[in-house]
């Protein structure tokens, strides 16, 4: 029986070229993809449109198989420029930032794209960056739809400006679009341009206010947004003179679309916030995963080129907010109207 066993385990090694022995392999099982993972760096949520445009992001990027990572900067460029930093220490695949201060994120881009981390620029340029995508509503137009509205109502007279800060880009860009239809009204006069830094609503209630108890005459307000716009017409109310002088913002707040029913403001800008958002994250999740296609539209940063994916604004008035507010379902009727008596609504909201 020795011996026996002894051929066999010889005849074993032989055939198996003097190698041990081994089960088989159990066969592959397939692996997940890896998640994408975005770092979303936002400069306040102090504005009510930022919440929303959260909202729809995080939502949209998540139903595309990707996670974010928020970050909110509480309106202090400092705190952002950390915050960044420690999205890319996160090793995240895509950052996207609101920027609070356009200058002061150049760096950091920088430093996301030496590890491999494309950026998306959000609603705001970063300057000097060159950022492999910037995607926002265009701001230009808003100050053209801005300026068009309230010279309607007045083409000439005393105008009071109350712009966001200057550290914001997208001031400049609707500078820019205000001049080019005011430059066609040369009897519009500059009774006050004002940069509200952190878009306070109570400087521009100071700023205006200060101007009525100076006894100045104002013909009409522009706001940078409907923050700024609510606070010129808290002062307006308080020298009973809202609705008399027509003031324009933009973002379509629910206080701002209140303000157009009752008569307070004459419009404001609604910016497709929502499809913005979501087509951010499909952007986001095609730089993740390398199917990205760059827009053909491009703008200058500072130091080149960046590709760049306008959508476009409309104006929002009396006449057309049922269509554009409220049929798109970005406010309900009930909350635009909630401080209009029944009998002073449209019919249909009686």
């Amino acid at each position: 029986m020795k011996h026996a066993c002894s051929a066999l385990c010889a005849a074993v090694l032989f055939f198996s070229g003097c190698s041990e022995l081994k089960a088989p392999e159990p066969a592959g099982i397939p692996q997940e993809p890896k998640r994408v993972t975005i770092g979303f760096s936002l400069d306040s949520l102090i504005v009510e449109r930022w919440i929303r445009d959260r909202d729809v992001f995080v939502s949209t990027a998540s139903s595309l198989g990707a996670d974010v990572i928020f970050q909110n900067a509480a309106n202090n460029p400092s705190a952002q420029v950390a915050q960044v930093k420690y999205l890319i220490d996160k090793g995240v695949d895509v950052l996207v930032i609101i920027p609070q201060n356009a200058e002061m994120l150049a760096e950091s881009v920088q430093k996301a794209r030496s590890r491999g981390i494309k950026v998306i620029s959000y609603d705001r340029l970063i300057r000097n960056a060159g950022v492999d995508l910037y995607i926002s509503v265009n701001s230009m137009e808003v100050g053209r739809i801005m300026a068009s509205a309230i010279i309607r109502e007045a083409p000439a007279g005393n105008y009071v400006f109350i712009y966001g800060p200057k550290s914001d880009y997208n001031v400049t860009l609707v500078q820019e679009g205000l001049r080019s239809v005011f430059v066609q009204y040369p009897g519009i006069f500059h009774l006050l341009d004002f940069h509200a830094e952190n878009w306070s609503y109570d400087l521009a209630f100071e700023q205006v206010s200060a101007l009525l108890e100076q006894g100045k005459a104002i013909d009409a307000i522009v706001c940078g947004n409907d923050g700024l716009a609510g606070g010129a017409i808290r002062a307006l109310s308080e020298w009973r003179l809202a609705g008399e002088i027509p003031v324009v913002g933009q973002d379509a707040d629910i206080a701002a679309c209140q303000y157009v029913v009752e008569g307070s403001q004459l419009a404001t800008v609604y910016k497709p916030i929502s499809a913005l958002a979501r087509e951010a994250a499909v952007q986001a999740v095609a730089l993740a995963d390398g199917s990205f296609t760059a827009p053909s539209d491009s703008i200058f940063d500072g130091v080149q080129d960046v590709p760049v994916m306008w959508f476009q604004p409309v104006e929002v008035n009396r006449d057309n907010i049922d269509e554009i507010i409220i049929r798109s379902g970005f406010h309900s009727a009930n909350e635009i109207y909630r401080n209009v008596p029944a009998n002073k609504r449209p019919p249909e909201h009686q």
